[in-house]
């Protein structure tokens, strides 16, 4: 019992996170976007966009996706390739963030996962 107790004490403050502040894709992830994103995923010469087509200098460009597809499902962050990048689940893939000096912090990670999970909406 002490052990589903400190399970449900640790998940409290995500689940409030989630449950209570509605993220915005403008006001929360833009300004992360442009200070640790746009340097590689913007057209025509950034390296990530180079590499996979991916644009982050809009909503839309964001969710129209990469060469690969889509890489946001709305309410479905682990399903999300967006998700699986920038939390290190995509394999070697997380190695080209970090090495550029641009690392998301683990609140900008939560940031990313909670709006994909309330879904993934322009506000």
């Amino acid at each position: 019992m002490k052990s589903i107790n400190a399970i449900v004490l640790a998940l409290i403050p995500l689940i409030s996170f989630c449950a209570f502040q509605q993220v915005s894709y403008q006001s929360d992830l833009t300004p992360i976007i442009n200070s640790k994103c746009l340097e590689c995923h913007i057209s025509p010469n950034g390296n990530g966009y180079r590499a996979t087509g991916l644009i982050m200098d809009s909503y839309d460009a964001l969710m129209q996706g990469s060469v690969y597809g889509p890489i946001i499902v709305a309410g479905d962050s682990q399903r999300s390739i967006l998700n699986m990048l920038v939390e290190g689940r995509a394999g070697n893939t997380q190695k080209n963030l970090h090495n550029s000096g641009n690392a998301l912090t683990r609140d900008e990670i939560k940031l990313f996962r909670v709006w994909v999970e309330q879904g993934a909406m322009d506000n």
